[in-house]
């Protein structure tokens, strides 16, 4: 994938207002309730995604694989559970180059 196709696929996954506010929280992933395995280590459990979001487990599974497919976060699966964090790098190589193209 070219910097322009990644630029392109990264800016679609954030185009959408539930999935920027998504990648906005797991910037904090000791804001969501405790887990068995700390969130900054392993990512938020999806349930408590999809709780504060207040939408069905599919769509807040959606949602997420759009931001996974981007390279923004990444999935961990820790038995039935998925857990997602963020990518930082990559949330920093989307900031950065935004000036450059706008």
């Amino acid at each position: 994938m070219t910097d322009d196709d990644w630029l392109v696929a990264a800016l679609k996954a954030v185009a959408h207002p539930q999935r920027l506010t998504i990648l906005g929280w797991l910037r904090e992933p000791e804001s969501f309730p405790p887990q068995l395995r700390p969130a900054e280590e392993v990512g938020v459990c999806l349930k408590h995604i999809q709780a504060r979001l207040g939408a069905s487990q599919s769509t807040v599974s959606q949602y997420l694989a759009v931001l996974q497919r981007a390279g923004l976060v990444h999935c961990t699966k820790i038995g039935q559970w998925s857990h997602y964090r963020r990518d930082e790098a990559a949330v920093e190589r989307l900031t950065s180059q935004l000036p450059s193209v706008i």
